[in-house]
């Protein structure tokens, strides 16, 4: 019985870290489709993104299933109640990919960012997948060490984002509202995909040690 009940925790934290590989592969599509305006890569996370809804939900029915049917205590609650929020977490990435993906799409066949600024959100977009991979990995080991890694990988990430305020305030920006408003959006979509990677590990690290790191609004 106790095998059978290690099994079900075991198969949650698999698909939640199944969850952030498929969210990073939607960002990573995401991001080429707006800097090579690339409609079919747009379309293809639109598309992906009822499927991780339904993966946010089988995760929560699972984790409420335990709740009711093994009343689970320490540990094994925190794991449950973890993996709650961190479904809504990973579901909330997915969203913010598709947001991308929406603005490459909506301003098809344009371009949707200046030259200039495209060697930017590359960037961003390759952190930000980053992170979600390595949230995956950090909830198959629970390994606190590479969680509090994604702590300072974020930083990279918000200073991306800060720096795309310098870039739009600049008196040599010549491109007019309409791009300064989608890039203001679309950096402010990276970084708080960023910082629900980072809610993820944090509630792992709450999961191990039952204190959860300092507060993060996300």
């Amino acid at each position: 019985m106790r095998d059978a009940y290690q099994d079900q925790l075991d198969n949650l934290a698999d698909g939640l870290a199944g969850m952030c590989d498929q969210v990073a592969e939607a960002m990573e599509k995401a991001t080429r489709s707006l800097l090579e305006a690339d409609l079919q890569l747009a379309e293809e996370v639109i598309t992906s993104d009822v499927r991780i809804d339904d993966l946010r939900a089988t995760a929560e029915e699972k984790a409420f299933a335990l709740l009711a049917l093994q009343a689970p205590v320490a540990t094994d609650l925190r794991t449950v109640v973890s993996a709650i929020h961190g479904a809504g977490d990973i579901e909330r990435m997915g969203d913010l990919a598709l947001h991308v993906a929406q603005a490459a799409r909506r301003r098809h066949p344009q371009p949707v960012l200046p030259p200039e600024v495209g060697p930017y959100f590359a960037e961003m977009g390759r952190v930000g997948v980053a992170l979600a991979i390595k949230a995956g990995e950090v909830i198959r080991s629970r390994d606190l060490e590479r969680a509090a890694e994604l702590e300072a990988d974020d930083d990279a990430m918000d200073d991306l984002h800060r720096h795309m305020f310098t870039v739009l305030m600049d008196r040599e920006w010549s491109h007019g509202v309409g791009p300064a408003v989608d890039i203001t959006l679309l950096a402010r979509f990276y970084e708080r995909y960023a910082d629900h990677a980072v809610a993820v590990a944090r509630r792992i690290v709450y999961v191990v040690t039952g204190r959860m790191p300092g507060p993060l609004t996300v």
